[in-house]
């Protein structure tokens, strides 16, 4: 019975560290999930971290918010949807400055561009 036991504590010990190292070199696979009306998807980098979140509409149309990261993890974009047409303000984020795009019909109507400090939107670059 003593060997029995210990045999078990090796091999979930093992499957233990295994499932540890997996989630930290694995790749992870993109997840899509319906949620009534819409599929909810997350994708993933090759490096594992959160590439892109946002719905999708059964007929494949990208529908409401989407966000963007980088490798790293940092935000790079806020989009929106509408029946897979690009509407209202888009936010881009490069570097220290961060460019607000307005969508009118799926065409760019209006970009601004601003300069940011740490965590604020500090001022308005022409």
């Amino acid at each position: 019975m003593k060997k029995i036991a210990i045999v078990l504590v090796l091999i979930f010990s093992a499957s233990m560290s295994y499932g540890q190292e997996c989630s930290k070199t694995c790749k992870k696979k993109n997840s899509y999930v319906k949620n009534g009306d819409l599929i909810e998807a997350v994708l993933y980098h090759d490096n594992g971290v959160v590439a892109q979140t946002g719905t999708y509409t059964l007929d494949n149309k990208l529908e409401g918010e989407w966000i963007s990261y980088d490798t790293a993890g940092n935000k790079t974009a806020l989009a929106n949807y509408t029946n897979g047409e690009k509407v209202g303000t888009w936010l881009f984020y490069q570097g220290e400055e961060m460019k607000e795009v307005t969508y009118t019909d799926s065409r760019i109507a209006e970009v601004k561009t601003y300069a940011v400090q740490g965590t604020r939107v500090v001022a308005n670059k022409p």
